[in-house]
């Protein structure tokens, strides 16, 4: 092959995967470069995914989206973090939120002055950590706005995901793809056509016969994996030692009261539920170990916990924790469920989506294909990866739960050398340090230990340098401010309906 230019992308399946490749390429690549995806309307799509974290703002801008626009078609909400119940003990509650604790002092985290401050005689009027995060005392208040521009303003420091519909996004995408160029054709695919000398892709064959040829193909398969994993061969490497849920059931039911601005990760026996509120339903599921929990009676628990009337019937999902050896290989990439599957506590799979589209357009190739290109974007990608897994055990981990042989096995389980290292470092005196490409902040590690009962030996010894009535004061206004602030917004509820209500849920 030479270093000519790619002119024609195949994107085998569409979902959210398909779409938000598409409407990538479609915003991106020129007139030259032909996009077809390929779908079929028999072939239904996972669709769980309905919570998303703060990055996907970035994917919206790219593609110029308005975003009152977005939340109308896509039934959103708002989403400032996550509530945690029943995760380090039975009956405990923490929110994982997307700002920050408080504001560091003289390069001192502040989470080591509170720590400080948290140990001194009386040291119980400095009161929780939450305190000082407006996205968790928003969140507790039911009370939503949009972040201020002004960095010295309190309301700054907000941070926002959304709730949505993942079909809805899917066809929002599929829109401004096909406005933009990209075909979409119709039809199961059959089999993939390999060159016998190279082994690269070179076209789709459908069922009835019809051939979609490529320079470059896009795996956005599923679980299946159709060309990276059944054509190309490249392996499935399980975490299912670490994350040792499996599968999955997932009900929508109609809208109880107003929608709260936050997702909730509730801890059961043998898993977790999740209860996600969208403006037209509320998105409900289990994500469980089959070892420790038949998919009847995780069935009969989603359906008990419901807050209200259930909207369809219960959709089971098998799935293995892990990721492909490779998410590039020859002239294929996969991306989403096809690349891996990392479990939806933290609401990441739609952003290794948009991670590999960003990093695909970072090292788009030509038809030379580099090696180096291809080995560099698999670097990026197996990091991230393992990053964000490395999160997701430790929510599993740190627990003294021992009610289930499920929280038994989590609880004292050997976890990956990068996470042991991590937790050493914090066990000290909170040190937490961020990788390079980690999507989760510090803050979002403070949140998680702390809230999972992770408490640190001593703190930082430069937290001694600042005074402590004057460190005092500084915590006693911030809270106040905070609390204040949060206070002044309207509710959630009120500022969709001011804002963005959809017109379908106008009248729920």
């Amino acid at each position: 092959m030479t270093g000519e230019p790619i002119s024609r992308i195949v994107i085998a399946g569409g979902g959210t995967a398909g779409w938000m490749t598409a409407a990538a390429m479609a915003r991106m690549l020129g007139e030259d470069v032909s996009v077809t995806l390929v779908e079929s309307e028999e072939i239904g799509t996972v669709g769980v995914g309905e919570a998303t974290i703060p990055p996907l703002h970035d994917f919206n801008r790219l593609l110029g989206f308005d975003e009152n626009d977005f939340i109308r078609q896509t039934q959103a909400t708002f989403k400032l973090g996550i509530e945690f119940v029943d995760w380090a003990r039975i009956g405990d509650r923490y929110i994982h939120p997307f700002g920050v604790y408080g504001r560091d002092v003289q390069g001192v985290k502040f989470h080591q002055l509170w720590l400080r401050q948290s140990r001194l005689e009386g040291g119980a009027d400095v009161g929780p950590i939450d305190d000082y995060c407006l996205s968790v005392v928003a969140a507790r208040m039911g009370r939503f706005t949009r972040p201020s521009a002004n960095p010295a303003a309190v309301l700054s420091t907000l941070r926002y995901a959304f709730h949505f519909d993942a079909s809805l996004y899917a066809r929002f995408l599929r829109s401004f793809a096909e406005e933009g160029g990209v075909r979409r054709v119709e039809g199961k695919i059959a089999s993939v056509e390999q060159n016998g000398e190279t082994g690269f892709l070179e076209a789709l064959t459908l069922e009835d016969g019809r051939r979609v040829e490529g320079d470059f193909f896009v795996d956005c398969t599923g679980f299946r994996s159709l060309l990276l994993g059944q054509t190309l061969g490249v392996g499935y490497r399980s975490w299912q030692h670490w994350l040792p849920c499996d599968r999955a059931v997932a009900v929508p039911s109609e809208v109880a009261g107003p929608p709260v601005p936050y997702t909730r990760a509730s801890a059961g026996n043998a898993g977790w539920r999740w209860r996600i509120p969208l403006q037209h339903r509320v998105g409900n599921g289990l994500v469980y170990s089959s070892a420790h929990i038949s998919d009847d009676e995780a069935t009969r628990q989603v359906l008990d916990g419901l807050d209200a009337p259930a909207a369809a019937d219960p959709r089971l999902l098998r799935f293995t924790a892990g990721r492909r050896e490779r998410l590039w290989e020859k002239n294929c990439v996969a991306i989403g469920l096809a690349s891996g599957f990392i479990e939806p506590l933290e609401s990441t799979s739609i952003h290794l989506i948009q991670q590999g589209i960003t990093r695909l357009m970072a090292l788009f190739p030509d038809k030379g294909f580099a090696q180096a290109e291809i080995d560099r974007y698999n670097r990026w990608l197996i990091t991230e990866y393992e990053l964000i897994r490395d999160f997701i055990i430790l929510h599993y981990h740190a627990t003294e739960r021992s009610d289930s042989d499920f929280w038994n096995h989590c609880r004292t389980m050997e976890v990956p050398d990068s996470l042991a290292a991590k937790l050493a470092l914090w066990r000290g005196k909170a040190r937490s340090i961020r990788e390079q490409d980690d999507l989760f902040t510090e803050d979002s590690w403070y949140a998680v230990l702390f809230g999972q009962r992770i408490i640190p030996q001593s703190f930082d010894p430069l937290v001694h340098g600042l005074p402590v009535e004057e460190a005092g004061r500084f915590m006693a206004h911030l809270r106040d401010v905070i609390g204040k602030t949060a206070a002044a917004m309207p509710s959630h509820g009120d500022f969709i309906a001011q804002n963005c209500a959809a017109k379908a849920a106008e009248t729920v």
